[in-house]
């Protein structure tokens, strides 16, 4: 799985968990909270994201995520293990 292909489905569960908010519209050097995101909204977005990627990252290397593209980058090291 590409990096690209992972941002594809944070984007996605980014859309399907908040309003108002358009797929082609996200940029991933944007934060969740940029689009109206609560810290629930945003736990919701990485665990389904995780579901799908079949992936299991601690929390505790999460928290100093700045940005989608670094979440993605996680996901994407975490996904290269499996």
């Amino acid at each position: 799985m590409t990096k690209d292909q992972i941002i594809e489905v944070i984007k996605q569960n980014i859309v399907d968990n908040l309003d108002d908010v358009k797929y082609e519209e996200i940029d991933p050097q944007k934060t969740m909270k940029d689009y109206g995101a609560n810290s629930l909204d945003m736990i919701e977005v990485v665990s389904c994201s995780m579901r799908e990627l079949k992936i299991k990252i601690p929390r505790t290397e999460l928290a100093d995520i700045k940005n989608i593209d670094e979440l993605a980058d996680k996901f994407f090291e975490y996904a290269e293990k499996n």
